[in-house]
């Protein structure tokens, strides 16, 4: 027989599951507002001020609202037939979250990214590993740093494909 956990004991893992919980809502919130096309949502998910973002080729920021400029800019570019430029597909997986104490947390994440710049008839499929450490801000978890590290990218031309979608 196991030994007996105490009431106090299972609260805090409760807690600390509820907290986990939150944390992979808001890393999917990020990721939801990236492919949605939605600076506001992207933005919200960062602490007011001071994150530290480094995304490697795609930029190092020490704010998140330089980041959503960036993302403005390339997202949001569209084509003379008013379509997107660039349509985006974030699938994160395996994360591994650390919870510190009650406000303090870090995370490690793999993502599958797939973009299409139909400005330039180009797929590129890559793979790399997030490192984050969030922090409770208005009773909420925000992510406080990020960095992203590339595993791999591939790309290739469309060629004869025909994209549908991303009006």
């Amino acid at each position: 027989m196991g030994a007996r956990v105490s009431d106090r004991e299972l609260s805090v893992r409760i807690a600390d599951l509820e907290r986990v919980q939150a944390i992979c809502e808001l890393k999917y919130r990020y990721w939801r507002a990236c492919d949605a096309k939605d600076p506001d949502a992207l933005r919200a998910c960062f602490v007011r001020s001071g994150a530290k973002i480094d995304y490697g080729p795609l930029g190092s920021y020490d704010d998140a609202d330089q980041l959503a400029a960036v993302f403005t800019n390339v997202a949001l570019r569209r084509l003379d037939d008013g379509r997107w430029a660039v349509l985006d597909m974030h699938n994160g997986l395996h994360p591994q979250i650390t919870v510190h104490d009650a406000t303090h947390a870090g995370g490690r994440w793999t993502m599958h990214f797939r973009q299409l710049d139909l400005a330039r008839g180009i797929e590129r499929l890559s793979t790399g590993e997030y490192t984050d450490e969030y922090v409770v801000e208005d009773g909420e978890w925000r992510i406080a740093a990020s960095r992203y590290v590339i595993g791999w990218t591939l790309s290739r031309p469309f060629g004869e494909a025909t994209v549908t979608g991303g009006e």
